[in-house]
């Protein structure tokens, strides 16, 4: 539309320029006559749009306008009463008398004379105050002011005035307050997640560095072994090369000869890996095994199956010894046992288990090599000497008594880490450590 037209008036089509007739709405709210509006349309077999705002619209979609008819009507009553140019408001304008009745079917205002007319003959008429009650628009406008401006600003007012109330306003609040709760939270979430991230990481990084010392510790370890059995392999290929009678009185001096030890040390017990059986002394020397289990913490590191108990000491390296009273008892076992002795449920008392003990039960003294064929020995000792060399993995048990060997488990036999003192004390057995 250029700039300069003037503006369509309410009550005329913008197709036809005349008053509405049979007046339709379009799904955009644009006005215009059934029929101008179909003509238009007619053999479009593509999307249809309003003819004055290009919107695309759907043909079935013509809803019927009828307050706009209504003001059609109205604006042609007006348009006629000033065409005749009354001169005097509510006279007729053709006979000069007062406008009483309403011909429904010209729709016209009329008086008394014009009723007498042939031209108003058989038609049906009503009072002039019924017809502008019945012409009221939405009960909202007078008859003489039913302009759709003046309804869309009186619609606009109620609008106004109902939000503007405190009860709407309340209810603006609360939703203000909602969103911002919400939006909260998720900040706090996103805040957290991001947290548990930075956390996660960081203990991942950590791991890394654990299994990366792991490693390095046990590849020393491996490289350790490996130097000292690849020893123990010279020497005795050299001994195998001696001759017969040499090499003879070799063994003998080695299982016969007292070994020399260079530190003696003070083992005591240590109550937190005591089976709840065991009952220890106050000065942690002597132990002995009760019927019944007493009530202790049930701690990561105290056997609860088997009726063991590991010494206070650990040994990495170095020559070490220490002594034990096993008297006349009928049923124990001490040697050696590694720290990460498994201490819950069913345990192997054997090298394959981590621990290197002689025992005695069911009437024999034993040499625990394996869990399923131990190696009976023949001499059972009251007092026991425990000799433990860390640097060649060997362990020694020796007669207190006569100094003499009882069982040796061989050099290699016993791996590299902490090892300590190791004790199981059965039914009517008593141990006792020295010094």
């Amino acid at each position: 539309m250029e700039a300069d037209s003037p503006p369509q008036p309410p009550s005329t089509c913008p197709i036809c320029q005349e008053y509405f007739t049979e007046p339709v709405t379009l799904e955009c709210g644009h006005n215009f006559c059934r029929a101008c509006i179909s003509q238009c349309w007619e053999g479009s077999d593509t999307d249809i749009s309003c003819p004055q705002c290009r919107e695309t619209v759907q043909r079935r979609n013509l809803r019927p306008n009828r307050q706009l008819a209504n003001m059609v009507e109205i604006a042609k009553l007006l348009s006629l009463q000033a065409a005749k140019g009354a001169g005097e408001d509510g006279l007729c304008g053709e006979h000069l008398e007062t406008l009483k009745l309403f011909c429904e079917e010209d729709q016209t205002p009329i008086c008394i004379v014009c009723e007498r007319s042939r031209a108003h003959h058989a038609h049906t008429l009503v009072s002039i105050q019924e017809a502008a009650q019945e012409y009221k628009v939405g009960n909202c406008c007078p008859v003489y002011l039913c302009h759709s401006a003046v309804c869309n600003l009186h619609c606009m007012k109620e609008a106004v005035q109902i939000n503007d109330t405190p009860a709407w306003q309340e209810r603006q609040q609360k939703d203000l307050q909602i969103r911002q709760k919400i939006v909260s939270e998720f900040q706090q979430l996103r805040k957290f997640l991001k947290e548990q991230k930075r956390l996660l990481l960081a203990q991942l990084e950590k791991l890394d560095e654990e299994i990366v010392r792991i490693q390095n510790e046990n590849v020393s370890k491996l490289s350790k072994q490996i130097s000292h059995l690849s020893k123990l392999i010279s020497e005795l290929e050299g001994k195998c090369q001696k001759p017969a009678s040499e090499f003879l009185q070799v063994r003998r001096g080695e299982t016969e000869a007292p070994i020399p030890w260079v530190l003696k040390v003070n083992v005591t017990l240590d109550p937190d890996t005591a089976h709840p059986q065991l009952v220890l002394s106050e000065d942690r020397k002597r132990v002995r095994r009760r019927d019944t289990r007493q009530q202790l913490p049930n701690k990561p590191e105290r056997f609860d199956t088997w009726g063991c108990v590991l010494g206070c000491e650990g040994f990495t390296s170095g020559r070490h010894c220490w002594e034990v009273e096993v008297g006349d008892g009928r049923y124990w076992a001490v040697g050696v046992a590694r720290e990460s002795v498994r201490r819950k449920r069913q345990i192997s008392l054997s090298p394959e288990g981590g621990i290197w003990a002689v025992g005695r039960w069911w009437g024999q003294f034993w040499a625990l090599t394996s869990p399923e064929t131990p190696l009976p020995l023949s001499r059972v000792p009251s007092r026991m000497r425990v000799c433990l060399d860390c640097d060649r993995g060997q362990v020694t048990f020796i007669d207190a008594g006569d100094e003499a060997p009882i069982f040796t488990f061989p050099p290699g036999s016993v791996p590299g880490g902490r090892i300590r003192p190791w004790f199981w004390v059965g039914l009517g057995s008593q141990l006792s450590l020295y010094p």
